[in-house]
């Protein structure tokens, strides 16, 4: 199902739906990550070592929000932020 399609109106909020957006996996083994409830582009970035960060994704059966996902998010939090998308500082 592609991003725009996933949870974006009151009423298809479904707060049974977990994602994850893959950030970066550090030298000293910690994996850095978006995690996000019924809505993908409201999230919380979360720091865990690998071994948790996969149970975590087991645990909470989260959807893994593909590249182009990720940059779709990052397209619209600019646009939200200067008013345009992919406007820069």
């Amino acid at each position: 199902m592609p991003l725009h399609a996933h949870a974006r109106t009151p009423q298809d909020f479904d707060m049974t739906r977990r994602y994850v957006r893959f950030r970066h996996r550090r030298d000293d083994g910690f994996v850095e990550f978006d995690f996000s409830i019924g809505d993908p582009g409201l999230n919380v970035e979360l720091v865990m070592s690998l071994r948790d960060y996969q149970s975590f994704c087991i645990a909470n059966r989260v959807i893994q929000l593909t590249r182009d996902e990720g940059e779709a998010l990052d397209l619209e939090h600019l646009k939200w932020r200067y008013g345009q998308p992919g406007l820069p500082e």
